[in-house]
């Protein structure tokens, strides 16, 4: 039985920041990873390093307070400065570069120039490089917008390589890839259950992106969207500066620089376990980046999902009803900065030092104005499609009949069946109630996975657990097919 005095669960830019940070301070470290480093949320970032995450600060001062918003902004802009620092002491080409954000709005009308007036107001207040853009400086779709000035990109893979590279030389350190941790008990010491075997710490991080131990039934406050990614070839240069469109759906665009005439396009969010069929999702996406830029080739997409918290800020720190185990999560799309502050809040803490920006990260904290319409939307919605699923619209009762490549939710001998037939004429049968809470799953076919509308655990056709936070499997189910 291995025992350090951390053990970080996961390796994205959260959990390896975390674990660099304890052990250049002198800590023994283990980070489990389930499957390998940098391939979950992080790897499917858009990877900007900025403090404007959409239009925050109105709503900041409104519902937190100034002081507040104010911590908002230091904390974020502090993390731009830490990943600039610790490029410079990494063995890798991380691609790191300064350049302007903005965020802006359509044509709404005199009501979102306002919005947008209002957001540059206060983010001057709390001493932010923020100026008024407009539209002759936005693209064709943009009426006005906030332009932050010194954030940056950079490329996350081979920055948290390095970190982890440095982190795998220490004495004192151990990464363990291909490691699932099946369970957390908080004590003194902790006990890590891995299927490879348990670690013991005296603190324990979960840096899992939703808590696999969820004691502050996060699943209430936590809302799960998906979002869409395109590299576009360009037929002229790249902007040089780093764009996003609010509303609904959002439009997110950003160069690569480096890579010649590239960049990342994003939009086309929804609720996980809607917006199907998903994979129209890209071809929207497509047309609305042909419809602003000179697109001459897609290079490749992906997907993503994130969680926002129900007052828009992460929730960072001890985990309720426990005295060593730490969360971190709800980074609400933005999180690069959001790991990086996550990791310094958590460093300080297990290390007992005194951090400015922690109370407004709690995890244990109570924000009725700033929560309270999120909240009862994001739980209604839950509540209603459960019982939809168990009272008013059940999967129909029918032969297992599938073409290749096609999925269902069918009624079998009064149980719910996830059928989905592979390109190869092969079936996949999985008990269809999420075992997370029971909501019946809903196909994802751009992803060709089973997502839960309800809480947005997402498995694939065999019933492995994708995303949290669901931790178990579904059941697989054995039965003729016509």
């Amino acid at each position: 039985m291995l025992s350090v005095d951390t053990a970080v669960v996961e390796g994205g830019i959260a959990g390896l920041t975390t674990a660099a940070k304890l052990a250049e301070a002198g800590q023994s470290v283990a980070l489990l990873e389930r499957d390998r480093i940098v391939t979950g949320v992080t790897g499917h970032t858009t990877a900007k390093l900025t403090s404007l995450h959409g239009l925050p600060y109105h709503h900041l001062a409104d519902s937190f307070g100034v002081e507040d918003a104010g911590r908002y902004a230091a904390a974020n802009e502090a993390a731009i400065d830490d990943v600039e620092a610790t490029v410079g002491t990494l063995d890798a080409d991380c691609g790191f570069e300064r350049m302007p954000a903005v965020t802006y709005v359509g044509p709404d009308g005199e009501s979102g120039v306002g919005t947008v007036r209002e957001e540059v107001s206060v983010a001057r207040q709390l001493d932010l490089p923020a100026s008024f853009v407009g539209s002759s400086s936005l693209p064709d779709d943009g009426e006005a917008g906030v332009r932050f000035d010194e954030q940056a990109v950079f490329n996350p893979r081979s920055y948290l390589l390095g970190l982890a590279e440095r982190l795998a030389e220490g004495a004192d350190t151990h990464l363990f890839e291909e490691t699932t941790v099946t369970d957390v008990d908080d004590g003194e010491p902790c006990t890590v259950t891995t299927d490879r075997g348990t670690v013991r710490a005296d603190d324990v991080v979960l840096a899992t992106h939703f808590p696999i131990v969820d004691r502050g039934l996060y699943f209430s406050r936590l809302e799960p969207k998906r979002s869409y990614l395109l590299a576009v070839e360009l037929g002229g240069t790249p902007p040089s500066e780093m764009y996003y469109r609010t509303g609904d759906p959002h439009f997110s665009l950003r160069p690569l620089p480096g890579e010649g005439n590239t960049a990342l396009v994003g939009g086309q969010n929804h609720r996980t376990g809607h917006g199907s069929p998903t994979v129209d999702r890209y071809r929207r996406l497509a047309e609305q980046a042909r419809a602003r830029l000179d697109v001459e080739s897609i290079r490749y997409r992906w997907s993503t999902q994130d969680f926002t918290s129900v007052d828009t800020v992460p929730f960072v720190g001890p985990s309720p009803l426990a005295d060593h185990t730490y969360i971190a999560t709800g980074f609400g799309g933005w999180g690069m900065t959001g790991g990086t502050v996550a990791g310094r809040l958590l460093s300080d803490r297990i290390l007992g030092r005194e951090n400015d920006w922690a109370s407004l990260y709690s995890p244990e904290r109570l924000t009725v104005t700033a929560s309270a319409r999120k909240f009862a939307s994001h739980n209604r919605h839950s509540m209603e499609h459960y019982l939809e699923d168990y009272l008013l619209n059940r999967p129909p009762e029918r032969p297992l009949a599938l073409d290749p490549g096609e999925a269902t939710v069918i009624e079998h001998e009064g149980e719910s069946v996830a059928a989905y037939r592979g390109e190869d004429g092969e079936y996949h049968t999985v008990s269809a109630g999420c075992s997370h809470m029971g909501c019946l799953v809903e196909w994802n076919d751009g992803e060709r996975s089973w997502d839960c509308p309800c809480h947005g655990s997402r498995f694939d056709v065999d019933g492995t657990p994708l995303e949290t936070p669901a931790v178990e499997g579904l059941e697989q189910l054995d039965f003729g097919s016509d």
